[in-house]
């Protein structure tokens, strides 16, 4: 199966939560879940009684949407995170927090996670001083990533604006003089989306 390139407005109908997939568009009036809370289609007016695999499938559905990732790639993350010491859950989010794309995204040097990865996959961003553009990359304590020099006048405005729009997670540092960003630590607990009930994910894939 490709990249989703339908109406991203969609996922968040279906979902029934923001996903903030469309940056800017997300925070506005213009939102279309603010303007019609059901799901798309002939009969998302219609609310019918869940069953216990549909909720878990939902919620698999709405981290894979909000991360942008595949099922294959979803489904090695969650055999990965069964294999971290600890909560698997807990370690899901951190693996999915430390893709190079979210956080680009999280450190506010672009509107969403969509736009992040479009600009690390044209190979805007240099990690540890080496060009990369897999958004898939999972950085580690102590990487260092930037803005490339060719770049950077380019990106300036844009990363401007964005910052303005995001907090800065408590393990992450970032220049706005220079647009770098430093991983200090691996991704708190008090960082993670909490929206995400990884319990329901785990369980999904335990069947």
């Amino acid at each position: 199966m490709g990249r989703y390139t339908g109406a991203k407005c969609r996922l968040c109908r279906r979902e029934g939560v923001k996903l903030f997939l469309k940056g800017d568009r997300c925070y506005s009036p213009k939102c279309a879940l603010s303007k019609r809370p059901y799901a798309p289609g002939q009969h998302g007016r219609y609310r019918r009684r869940a069953t216990q695999f549909a909720i878990h499938l939902r919620e698999k559905q709405k981290a894979k949407r909000i991360y942008g990732v595949r099922e294959a790639q979803f489904r090695r993350y969650v055999e990965l995170a069964k294999k971290k010491k600890g909560v698997t859950g807990e370690a899901l989010l951190k693996i999915l927090e430390r893709r190079l794309d979210n956080v680009v995204w999280r450190a506010g040097f672009a509107f969403s996670r969509d736009q992040a990865r479009q600009l690390v996959n044209h190979g805007h961003f240099l990690v540890n001083g080496r060009r990369l553009n897999i958004p898939s990359y999972l950085v580690k304590e102590g990487d260092s990533i930037e803005v490339r020099p060719q770049s950077k006048d380019k990106l300036r405005e844009l990363v401007k604006a964005a910052s303005e729009r995001r907090p800065l997670p408590s393990w992450l540092q970032r220049d706005l003089e220079t647009l770098r960003i430093q991983v200090t630590q691996e991704p708190q607990l008090e960082d993670l989306d909490q929206g995400i009930e990884t319990s329901l994910i785990v369980e999904f894939y335990s069947r």
